[in-house]
This record gives C-alpha cells, structure tokens and sequence, in this order.
C-alpha cells in the first residue's frame, strides 16, 4: 500500500477514526500515527520529537486534542523515530545499532511521507527533532511547505557549553571549559572533540537528569506533568539512540553553516525559560535561516506551560 488509507494500520480506542502504523520503512521498524481528516488540503504537520531518543506518546497525550482544536482541517502525523518509543530497536534496523546519524533520520521521515502518499508536509521538529526538520526542508524543498521548530537545538558545542555553565552555577563549581586543553592536546590537523570534553564536564558536576530538570522546565509542576505522561506511556528509554549518534560525534555536531541553504519558509517557537535553546541556539536560526521568532513564557515544553499560547503561536506559524 502506498497511498493513506483511513482503514489502513489498526484502530486507536483513544481516538478513533485515526490510523495507527508499524511499517518496515528504509531498513527500519517505524510506528507512526495519523489524525485528522484524510481529505485535507493542507499538507500534513509531521511532529519530530527530541530526546533525542524520546517517543511522540507525550506530546499527543497532553496536547493532541488541544491541536486538533486548533487545526480541525488538517491532518497529524506523529512519528517515533527510529529506535525510539514504539518504533522497532535499533539492532534491528539494517543499519544496527552502533551508529546513527542524521541522513538516515531524513531518509525514514521521507519514507513515511511517501508511504503515506503526502504531496507536501509541514515538519514540526521539537528539540533534537528539530535538526531533522530543518534538514529535511534543506533536502527536500519541494517537498516542504514550511518548517516550524520549537526550542531547536542546532550548534551541539555551543549547547555543551551551556550546560557546562549551568551545572557550574547549580553545583556552586568554577567554570573551567577545557576547550583549550583539548584543542591543544589534538593532533596537528586532527578534530579536537571540544563538544564531548564540555559535556562530560557538565555532568561530572551534576548528574544529566538533574541539570536537564532545572535548565528545561519553568516550574517543578511542569516536570511532574511529563513525567506523569512518560509513566502513563511506558516508554522510558531512548538511551540506545543517544549512545548511536554520540559516537557519530553528535557533541561536535555544528549546523549552522547549513541553515544558509534553507529555502523554505522558517518559524521558531521558543520558550523563555529554556536555557539549552534560548537565547543562543535559536538565534542560530533566526539569523541564518530567516526564521520568524515567537517567544513564549515557557520552558523546554511549551504546550506544558501554556497550552493555549503555544496553539495560538502553532497556528500563526502555519498561517502567516
């Protein structure tokens, strides 16, 4: 089957009409969900997850009615990618589970659109999900009507360094970025892994968990919310993926000169609470993709902390 069939796949009870999918796509075991109606003539707004590593279950648990709300004439796809939430692991993929990196990421959301038959799509990339977004519309402009991203995460070394001082401050540590050191300490003419050194630093001093929780959410009632959901959901995890694109150098990873290539139309959600995007990380984007940028009162999860502004500003993105 290559074109969307409301039958297709199996029946949610939770939301029915809807059309759930666990497909063999580009050498991968991925489950995806479809919402909304199947004769939109809008393109489909294909939401990415961060993590990375995490699932799509969330994201539709909390907002999902609220979304189809405020897009009742266009349909939803929510994607766990590849190695994440219910989508098959990643020894079992023909590319195995060593490695992962962000070509691959592209290929298997241009596989779910073309299974499904979507002319265009919107992708919505949220975090980490955010560089498969982008990278998509760079690839694939025609098939991209617009790109929306929310908190994105594009300059890796940049975001290690940010870490690095907030777990400095929380911890009550000096700062000491051992950038210096290890470009110092490379090879002539070899990548010094300066990205990596930050992280591992950042984490000496207080552990991933805890520093994510003070840099991301707004308030602990926030946190509590999710972490509600991911319970809810059973699928907690997403550290197989992690250690696969860290070991295709995921902390070295630097974006930006590609957002220059970006010819479609770029919107930026951002929550100002959240330190791992803002200021710096979306200004990445902002200034070399163009992007128009609305700034909530919110933290790393918008629709967590203002589920009715971030609709609002979600709608305006898809609209303007």
């Amino acid at each position: 089957m290559t074109a969307f069939d409301p039958d297709a796949g199996y029946t949610d009870p939770a939301h029915e009409g809807d059309a759930l999918f666990e497909e063999r796509l580009n050498g991968a075991d991925l489950y995806f969900e479809v919402a909304g109606p199947a004769e939109s003539r809008e393109p489909a707004l294909v939401f990415l997850h961060g993590g990375p590593g995490y699932n799509s279950y969330s994201f539709r648990s909390l907002f999902g009615d609220r979304l189809a709300e405020a897009l009742p004439g266009r349909r939803v796809v929510y994607l766990d990618q590849r190695g994440a939430g219910r989508s098959g692991p990643l020894e079992d993929t023909d590319q195995g589970a060593d490695t992962l990196d962000l070509d691959t990421l592209v290929g298997d959301l241009e596989a779910v659109r073309d299974f499904l038959d979507l002319d265009r799509i919107v992708p919505l990339g949220h975090g980490f999900g955010a560089l498969v977004a982008l990278e998509y519309a760079r690839r694939h402009p025609t098939r991209t009507a617009r790109v929306v991203v929310v908190n994105p995460w594009v300059q890796f070394p940049e975001l290690a360094l940010t870490l690095l001082e907030e777990a400095s401050a929380l911890s009550g540590t000096e700062l000491d970025d051992p950038a210096d050191d290890v470009r110092a300490a490379a090879p002539g003419g070899a990548h010094a892994p300066v990205g990596a050194a930050r992280i591992e630093a950042a984490f000496a001093r207080l552990n991933a968990r805890d520093l994510l929780n003070a840099v991301q959410f707004r308030d602990p009632q926030s946190r509590m919310h999710l972490e509600f959901a991911d319970a809810e959901g059973q699928l907690l995890g997403g550290g197989e993926v992690q250690q696969a694109l860290v070991n295709q150098g995921l902390w070295e990873f630097e974006y930006p000169p590609f957002l220059q290539e970006i010819r479609r139309p770029v919107f930026v959600i951002a929550g100002a609470h959240d330190r791992t995007s803002y200021p710096e990380q979306v200004g990445w984007v902002a200034d070399l993709a163009g992007g128009d940028v609305t700034v909530l009162d919110t933290g790393h999860y918008p629709w967590l902390d203002d589920e009715d502004a971030f609709a609002e500003a979600l709608e305006e993105a898809l609209t303007r």
